[in-house]
C-alpha cells in the first residue's frame, strides 16, 4: 500500500511539474497579437518593409508594340487587422526591363510604381487579399534616332496570397493588372499609353 501511495504522489508531482514548464513556455516566437485576436494568433498588424521581382507583359496603346520583360522593386505598406480581417495600403517602385521593337518603333516602360489598398482574409499566418489604387510610370517611345519619354498616372487593380513562414517574415505571390494613361506622342503622331500585366513575388518584413 505505501508504494502504491507514493507511486501516486509520484505521478501527480510528475504531472504538476510538466504543467508548471509548459504555462513557462515563452511565446516570443509569434507575431504580436491584438485585442482583436485570441492569444497567440499570428498578426498582421503594423509596418512592413520588402522586396519583389516579377515579370510584366503588356501592349502600346494605339501602336503594335507589346513590352515585356522582368521587373522588380521594393514595397512598403501599413496593415490594420480585426479578427481576421486585413486592410491596410502598400507603396512600391519598380524598375523594369519592359521594351519591344515593331518596324520603326520601340518602345519600353523603364520604371513604374502603384499606391494601393490592400483588404483581405486571414487564416493565421495565410493572408488572401484584393488590391487596387493608383499607377504611374514611364513610357518611352523612339523611332528614326528620336526619343521621346512621357510620365502618366493611371490605375491597377489585382489580388494575392502572403504567407508568414518566420517571426516577422512574411513571402507573397501577387498579380497586377496595371494601366498608365495615354499621351500625346510627337514621334508617332498618335496618343500611346501602356496596358500590362504583372506577376511578381516577394518577401516582407514585418516590424
Amino acid at each position: 500500500m505505501t508504494r502504491l501511495v507514493l507511486r501516486v504522489l509520484g505521478l501527480i508531482v510528475g504531472a504538476w511539474t510538466t504543467s508548471a514548464a509548459s504555462a513557462d513556455v515563452n511565446y516570443g516566437s509569434q507575431a504580436p497579437y491584438t485585442v482583436y485576436q485570441p492569444l497567440n494568433a499570428y498578426s498582421w498588424a503594423g509596418p512592413y518593409l520588402g522586396g519583389n521581382v516579377g515579370y510584366t507583359w503588356g501592349s502600346v496603346d494605339n501602336n503594335p508594340t507589346k513590352p515585356s520583360g522582368f521587373a522588380g522593386g521594393v514595397q512598403v505598406g501599413y496593415n490594420f487587422q480585426n479578427g481576421p480581417w486585413v486592410f491596410g495600403i502598400e507603396g512600391d517602385i519598380q524598375a523594369t526591363a519592359a521594351d519591344d521593337t515593331f518596324a520603326p518603333w520601340k518602345f519600353s516602360n523603364p520604371w513604374f510604381g502603384t499606391v494601393r489598398g490592400r483588404a483581405g482574409y486571414a487564416f493565421n499566418n495565410v493572408l488572401f487579399y484584393a488590391t487596387g489604387g493608383l499607377a504611374f510610370g514611364e513610357l518611352r517611345g523612339e523611332t528614326f534616332g528620336l526619343s521621346e519619354s512621357h510620365t502618366n498616372a493611371g490605375w491597377t487593380v489585382g489580388g494575392g496570397a502572403e504567407m508568414g513562414f518566420a517571426p516577422n517574415w512574411s513571402a507573397k505571390i501577387e498579380y497586377l493588372y496595371v494601366d498608365i494613361a495615354n499621351s500625346n506622342f510627337v514621334v508617332t503622331g498618335a496618343p500611346n499609353g501602356y496596358a500590362f500585366s504583372l506577376i511578381r513575388a516577394g518577401v516582407n518584413y514585418h516590424f
